[in-house]
C-alpha cells in the first residue's frame, strides 16, 4: 500500500501507469495492419537501408527515421507494440517537460495535459506501430520537445544552444512529413499569448524577435511541399489538392472538425458502446472505465487546484481552437474526410495538443469549483483508457481474422507457381487493404524472395478493376502494379481466385467446379473473377510448404483446419480424403458457419459410389437453410456432367430445374 501511494506521488509513474492501463493488456493480442505490412516486408527481405530509396517518391525525409527504427526493432508484431507503448509514454512525457519550460508555475495543468496526451481518444491508430510510429508519433515527439527548448532558451541566461537545438528539432520534425506543418502555429501562439505583454503590437513585435528563425524553417519547408506535391514526384496516397473551393462545403468540414475534436472526441465511447452494449468488450471496457475512476482518485491532490484566471483559460482556449482550425488545413486541402475510428483519424496527430488545450481552458473557465473540475479531468481520463482499451480490442479482433486467413491460406495452398496473383473480392478484414496482404503473401510463398521482381500479389476486384493495376478482366489483361523499390507484372491468365466470407472459411473458387453459378449472388466483380480462376497454379505438394512464420502461435484446429485440407484433397481428385477428413472435423465437434463448405463433401460422396449419403446430406443442408438450393443443385448438375445417373433423378427430386 505504501508503494501505491508513493507512486501515486510521482508524475512519471503515474504516466507510465497510465499508459500500461490503456494500452499494455493488449499488447500481445496485436499484430500488423495497413502500412505496417509492407514495411515489415521491406525490413526483412530488402533490409531497412531500402527505406531511403523506398521513400524518395513519397516522403524522402521519413526513409531515414525508418532506417533507424527498423535497424534497431525486429520486423515481428510484438516487438513493435511493446515500443508503440513505451511511445505514447514518451509522448506524454516530453508534453510535460515542454510544458513545464512554458509555464514553469503551472504544474497542475502541464500534468493534467500529459495525462490527456497519453490517453487521447481522437486518434485510434496507436496499434497501427510500425507506420505511425515513423510516419507521424517521432516527428510528433521532436516538434514538442522543440517547442519545449524555444521556452528554455528564453530562461536561460545562454540561448543561444538551446535555440539552437529548437531549431534542428524542428527541422528534424517537420521536413519528413506534412502532418507536423501546421504545428508551427502552436508555439507562435504560445509566445503571443502566453510569453510576453503588452500592447498587441508590442506582444507581436517581441514574438516575431524570438519566432524568425523558426518561421525561416517553416517557409523554407512550405515551398518544399508546394514544389513536391504540385511539380515534384510525389506520388502517394491518391491526394488531390483541392482546385476550387466549394465554400457551404467548407464550412461545413470546418464545423465538423470543431464539433469532433472540441467536443465529441472526449465522449465517444458512449455512442461507441451503445451499438453493442452487451457484448463482452463493451461490458470489459465499462469495467475499466469504472475501476480507472476508482484508481485515479489517488491522483487528486496533482490535479485539484485553484483555477487558472478568466484571461488564461480564454487564451488557453483560443490558442487550442486557432491550433486545430491550422491543424485540419493540410488534410483539408488536399480533401481527406477527418473521420474518427478509421485511418484517416490519424489527421488527429497536428490537432492533438490543440484539443487538449481547448478542453482545458474550457474547464477552467467553465467549473470553478476545484474538486468537481478535478472529477472531470479523472472522468476524462477514465474514459479515455476505455476509449483507447475498446478501439484496441477492434484491432485486436482484426488481427485475429487477419491469422485466420494467413493459416488457412497456407493450408489450402501450400505453395504457388511465380507470378501468381491472388484475386478476391475483398477480405472480411477491416484495416488491410489488397497491397497491404501483399506483404505477408510474399513473406510466405516467397522466402527466398530475389529483388526487384516481386513472385504474388493479392488484389481486390472490388476496387482495382478499370484502373492501372487492373485494367480488366478479360483473359491476358495486364496486372501491374509498383510495391515501393520493387515491381509486379502479372497477368489476368495467371491467377487464382479466392473467397473468405466473414463467417466461413477461406476457399479457392473453381469455375471447372461451378462456382460462378454457386457464388452468383456475390458481388459481379468476384463472380466475374471466377472465370479466370486457375487452380492448376498451385503447387499441391512442395517439397518446403508455405507457412506464416511471422506467427509465433502453431496452426489452430477448428472445422476450417479441416476443411481447407480437405478441398485441396477435393482438387486432387482424392475424394476418399475428403471425406475422412471431415468426418474426423465432425466427429471432433467441428461445424461449418458457412453450408456452402459441406457441398464438396457431397460432391465426394457421391463420387465414391456413397450416392445415398450424398443425398441424404443434400436434403439435411436444404432444410437447415433453404436457400443453399442454389448451391446443392450445382454439385448435382456437375455429377450428372460425369454421367452419374442417379443425378439427373436427385435433382428433379430437389426442383432444381425450377
Amino acid at each position: 500500500m505504501k508503494t501505491l501511494r508513493s507512486a501515486t506521488k510521482n508524475p512519471i509513474t503515474i504516466l507510465a501507469l497510465l499508459t500500461l492501463a490503456a494500452y499494455g493488456s493488449l499488447v500481445p493480442f496485436t499484430g500488423f495492419y495497413w502500412d505496417d505490412w509492407p514495411f515489415a516486408w521491406i525490413t526483412k527481405f530488402l533490409g531497412p537501408a531500402e527505406f531511403v530509396p523506398a521513400f524518395l517518391p513519397f516522403r524522402p525525409f521519413l526513409g531515414p527515421i525508418f532506417y533507424v527504427t527498423t535497424s534497431l526493432i525486429p520486423p515481428q508484431p510484438i516487438y513493435w507494440q511493446i515500443f508503440a507503448v513505451i511511445i505514447r509514454f514518451i509522448m506524454g512525457l516530453s508534453l510535460w517537460w515542454s510544458l513545464g519550460k512554458v509555464w514553469p508555475e503551472k504544474h497542475r495543468l502541464n500534468f493534467i495535459a500529459a495525462l490527456l496526451m497519453i490517453i487521447f481518444p481522437g486518434y485510434s491508430q496507436h496499434w497501427v506501430a510500425l507506420t505511425h510510429i515513423n510516419q507521424e508519433l517521432i516527428p510528433f515527439i521532436l516538434y514538442i520537445l522543440s517547442i519545449g527548448f524555444t521556452f528554455k532558451a528564453l530562461r536561460s541566461e545562454k540561448p543561444l544552444a538551446y535555440t539552437g537545438i529548437a531549431v534542428l528539432l524542428q527541422i528534424c520534425a517537420i521536413y519528413p512529413t506534412e502532418y507536423m506543418f501546421p504545428l508551427e502555429s502552436l508555439r507562435l501562439l504560445l509566445l503571443f499569448f502566453f510569453f510576453f505583454e503588452g500592447t498587441i503590437i508590442n506582444r507581436l513585435r517581441s514574438t516575431m524577435k524570438i519566432w524568425w528563425p523558426y518561421l525561416t524553417v517553416w517557409i523554407s519547408n512550405a515551398l518544399w511541399l508546394v514544389y513536391y506535391y504540385r511539380f515534384g514526384p510525389y506520388n502517394s496516397y491518391e491526394v488531390k489538392v483541392i482546385e476550387s473551393i466549394n465554400y457551404s462545403g467548407l464550412l461545413l468540414e470546418v464545423l465538423d472538425t470543431i464539433w469532433k475534436t472540441c467536443f465529441y472526441i472526449w465522449v465517444q465511447i458512449f455512442t461507441l458502446l451503445s451499438k453493442t452494449i452487451t457484448a463482452p468488450t463493451s461490458l470489459l471496457t465499462i469495467g475499466l472505465v469504472i475501476v480507472s475512476l476508482l484508481v485515479l482518485t489517488r491522483i487528486l491532490p496533482l490535479i485539484e487546484g485553484d483555477s487558472e484566471n478568466k484571461n488564461f483559460s480564454l487564451s488557453l482556449m483560443l490558442t487550442g481552437f486557432i491550433s486545430i482550425l491550422i491543424g485540419r488545413l493540410p488534410s483539408l486541402a488536399a480533401a481527406l474526410p477527418l473521420k474518427l475510428q478509421t485511418t484517416n483519424d490519424r489527421y488527429m496527430v497536428s490537432m492533438m495538443i490543440g484539443s487538449i488545450f481547448f478542453m482545458i481552458g474550457a474547464a477552467e473557465l467553465l467549473i470553478r469549483k476545484p474538486k468537481v473540475r478535478a472529477y472531470f479531468f479523472i472522468m476524462l481520463i477514465a474514459l479515455g483508457i476505455g476509449q483507447q482499451f475498446f478501439t484496441g480490442n477492434v484491432f485486436r479482433r482484426d488481427w485475429e481474422k487477419q491469422k485466420e486467413f494467413y493459416w488457412q491460406l497456407t493450408s489450402r495452398i501450400p505453395a504457388l507457381q511465380p507470378n501468381t496473383t491472388l484475386l478476391t473480392y475483398q477480405l472480411p478484414t477491416e484495416y488491410e487493404p489488397d497491397l497491404s496482404y501483399t506483404g505477408p503473401i510474399n513473406w510466405m510463398y516467397a522466402p527466398n524472395l530475389t529483388p526487384p521482381v516481386l513472385p504474388y500479389a493479392l488484389i481486390y476486384t472490388e476496387k482495382r478493376i478499370g484502373g492501372y493495376t487492373l485494367p480488366s478482366l478479360a483473359p491476358n489483361s495486364p496486372i501491374r502494379f509498383n510495391y515501393r523499390t520493387t515491381t509486379f507484372n502479372g497477368s489476368t491468365s495467371e491467377v487464382v481466385v479466392i473467397y473468405m466470407p466473414v463467417n466461413g472459411c477461406m476457399r479457392v473458387l473453381d469455375p471447372a467446379r461451378g462456382d460462378a453459378d454457386t457464388y452468383s449472388k456475390q458481388p459481379d466483380e468476384l463472380v466475374q473473377a471466377i472465370l479466370l480462376s486457375d487452380p492448376t497454379r498451385i503447387i499441391t505438394d512442395p517439397a518446403t510448404p508455405a507457412t506464416p512464420s511471422f506467427l509465433s502461435e502453431k496452426e489452430p484446429v477448428n472445422w476450417c483446419s479441416y476443411f481447407t485440407k480437405a478441398e485441396l484433397a477435393h482438387q486432387l481428385g482424392d475424394y476418399e480424403k475428403t471425406i475422412r477428413l471431415l468426418d474426423e472435423a465432425t466427429t471432433l465437434g467441428y461445424q461449418p458457419e458457412d453450408l456452402n463448405e459441406w457441398l464438396i463433401y457431397i460432391d465426394a460422396l457421391a463420387r465414391t459410389d456413397k450416392t445415398d449419403s450424398a443425398q441424404e446430406k443434400s436434403v439435411r443442408i436444404l432444410d437447415q437453410d433453404p436457400r443453399m438450393k442454389r448451391g446443392v443443385c450445382v454439385v448435382w448438375r456437375q455429377l450428372e456432367a460425369v454421367t452419374l445417373q442417379p443425378a439427373v433423378d436427385f435433382q428433379q427430386s430437389l426442383g432444381c430445374n425450377q
